[in-house]
């Protein structure tokens, strides 16, 4: 899988970031999500247009970059125009 964390021995796994930030969840082909909270060892992302959460291991998380946050905030904008955002 790309974009995998592998930590060197002693070192600590990647820093929750703040709430609502969108970042990619590398083990589902890039998917989008906003950053919702930490659920025991995994991280609970929701989908940018609204649905259900998902977890995903910290270790295949990465930050949204600028293109990836816009087309996501697109992508949001676009489903509550049309009624579909929650």
């Amino acid at each position: 899988m790309t974009g995998a964390y592998t930590p060197a021995s002693g070192q600590e796994p990647p820093r929750p970031p703040a709430p609502g930030t969108l970042v990619v969840d590398t083990a589902r082909d890039d998917r989008v999500g906003e950053f919702r909270g930490v659920s025991g060892p995994h991280w609970s992302l929701r989908p940018v247009r609204g649905g259900t959460e998902w977890e995903v291991d910290p270790a295949y998380v990465r930050l949204a970059t600028p293109i990836e946050r816009l087309r996501a905030e697109n992508a949001r904008c676009n489903a509550r125009s049309e009624g579909r955002f929650l």
